[in-house]
Parts: C-alpha cells; structure tokens; sequence
C-alpha cells in the first residue's frame, strides 16, 4: 500500500490567511491568520486591504504550521496553493509565495481551485465515495455540483446573483449586528420567531436548482425600515425575529432546492448516495438540521465537515492537492492567479459576482 502523501496548503483567496499540512486523511496542522478587524470599518472585505495583510503574513502562517506539525520542508512531498477563483490580489499573493517555496526545494507545486477544495473536504474529513452530491455554499458561491472525481464536476444549479452567505453579511449590516454576518444573524435568531415577517422565498416558483438571493435581502431592508417607522427603532427582539425570518427563508430555498438536486443525484443509482455541504454558511446549525432530516427521509448518507473546515482553510487545499498529485497533475512556475475558474466547463456561466470573488 502506497504512503499517504504529506503536502503543505495554502490558502489567500479572500479574508483569511492559511497554511496547513495534510497526510492522508489527516490534518497534522491547520492555521488561519484572520482580517476580521482590518475590515471592520468598512462594512465588507476591501481587496486592496486583504492583498497586503496576505503578503504580510503568508511567510510566517507557513512556519507556523510546519511548526505545529512538526515537520520542515524537506518532509514534505508537495506544495498546493489555491489559485483562484478569488480576489486577485490575495490569490496572486499565495500563488507567488508557493512558486517560492516550489523553486527553493524542488518540490511539484499543485495549483487547486478554491471549490474543488471545499467540493473535496467530505473526502478528506468523511471518506466520502464518488460520487456525491455537493452544496457548496458560501460568502462567495452557492451551488449544486455532483462530484465525480478531483477534477470531475457536474453543476446542477447555483446562484444567479448573490451568494447566501453575503445576504448573511449584508442582514447582519441591516439590523445593526457585528461581522461576520452569518453568525451574527444565526445567534440573534435563537430567540425569535421564523414566522414574524413574511419574507419571499425567491424563484421557488421556477423549476430548476437555480437560486437568487438579491431580493430577500431588499425584502429584509423593508421589512426592518416598516418596524423602524412604526416603533422608532429596533427592540433586540426586532432584531431576533428578523434574523429567524431571514434564516427560514434561507432555509426554505436551500431545502426545496436541494430536494430537486438529489431527485437528478439519485436517479443516477450511485453505490453509496450522500450529500454533502460545505463552505462558510455550511456551519448554520438551523440549516444543518433542516438538510439532514431532508436527506434521512430519502434514504441518502449526510456528510458535513467541522465548522473550523467549513469556512475558508488550507487543510481542504492540502487535501485536494494531494488528489491532484496522484492523478499525475503537476504545475510549474508558470501558474497563473484567476479570478475565474469553474468546476464545471461545460456548464454556462453563473451571473453575477459575490463580495468575496467572482462567481465560477
């Protein structure tokens, strides 16, 4: 039996700085540098502020995690790095410091797509089997993907505008709540009602997997100003039963659209039916629950990373290298930062851009 490989990760695409090392099925270490307060200001992510604080940091994240498993470069047998889809700065500042790290040791260096790294992070954390039915979804991404392989996707249906976990962002901005948006928004909601406002549950009435996000969140900006005029403000509870009201509509859209995309899954008779999610917003509990009954009433496994694997880390870029590798796919120093990359080429392209990266 052939040695689980051992590859270091590195992860820049948008806020967070990574560097992680995998062997196998194990993360030795994992270690994100966040910009939470650099961008705090600001209301959202801003490129320019996350490109620097990336080329800043990158070095000394890599140190840290070779440190925390233990290891030198020598040790290692390859190099993955995310280049792209992403803000193109962060993306270009991982991308130059793995070519680094590549040219000073001689080790292959393996360019991962973002997605494919959260697509594979069941494999790693679950042994999940091909294939599988995917939602990744995130600050940036929402979509459907039967994953047939590292580098075999088929995209069933994503968002056409909005990413659910930038109408998070954007909700938690609304009511007056901190950032990051999704757990802002999912901790107001414990104590409020998911029936207080009617909010729209968008393109229900439409066949299809397609999701869009945009209008529930002018729907929420209405439904806060209408208390604002007749309350002259927000009580806590306001803000608790708008946050559970988004949340259900959330919930309700990724339900119902999942329920089509395991239709088409299974009528594919895979061995072993699972689906599975990832990504940031993949974390909300209320959402996890909802897709788990969804999939114990169809007879379907149900498969969902950690939290701290589901929003952005290096640990699923590691991984996903390693698929790569074996597969006989190698870069050289000619790898290219981009801001687009989808999984799936033959489908046509989702529209729109998400806060946190170019739609793929």
């Amino acid at each position: 039996m052939a040695r689980p490989l051992t590859v270091l990760g590195i992860e820049s695409s948008c806020d967070d700085t990574a560097a992680a090392v995998v062997r196998g099925h194990d993360v030795l270490a994992s270690v994100v540098y966040g910009q939470t307060a650099l961008h705090a200001d600001f209301g959202g992510v801003v490129p320019e502020v996350a490109a620097r604080a990336h080329a800043e940091k990158l070095d000394h994240c890599v140190e840290d995690a070779l440190t925390a498993a233990g290891l030198h470069l020598a040790d290692l047998d390859a190099i993955a790095v995310t280049a792209g889809p992403g803000l193109i700065g962060g993306v270009l500042s991982g991308v130059m410091c793995a070519k680094g790290l590549a040219a000073a040791t001689g080790l292959p260096l393996i360019g991962v797509n973002h997605l494919a790294g959260h697509a594979l992070t069941p494999r790693l954390t679950d042994q999940v089997a091909y294939p599988y039915l995917m939602l990744l979804v995130s600050g940036g991404h929402c979509q459907f993907l039967i994953v047939a392989g590292p580098d075999k996707y088929c995209r069933l249906g994503g968002t056409i505008d909005d990413a659910p976990g930038e109408a998070f962002d954007k909700t938690a901005r609304i009511l007056g709540l901190s950032q990051p948006g999704g757990p802002a928004v999912e901790t107001a909601g414990t104590g409020g009602d998911p029936r207080a406002f009617d909010l729209p549950r968008p393109l229900l009435n439409q066949p299809g997997c397609d999701m869009s996000f945009s209008g529930l969140k002018t729907a929420m900006l209405r439904a806060r100003d209408a208390v604002v005029t007749a309350k002259g403000g927000l009580t806590r509870q306001d803000q608790a039963d708008l946050s559970a009201s988004f949340q259900a509509a959330i919930a309700d859209v990724l339900v119902e659209k999942t329920r089509r995309a395991l239709a088409i899954y299974l009528a594919m008779k895979p061995a072993h039916p699972c689906f599975a999610i990832a990504g940031g917003v993949a974390a909300n509990q209320v959402i996890r629950a909802r897709l788990m009954q969804l999939c114990a009433g169809l007879d379907t496994d149900f498969a969902a990373p950690p939290l701290a694997l589901c929003t952005d880390n290096a640990a699923m870029i590691a991984y996903a290298g390693a698929e790569l590798l074996a597969l006989g796919q190698r870069d050289d120093l000619t790898l290219s930062a981009r801001p687009r990359w989808p999984l799936d080429k033959t489908a046509a392209p989702m529209l729109g851009s998400g806060k946190k990266g170019a739609k793929a």
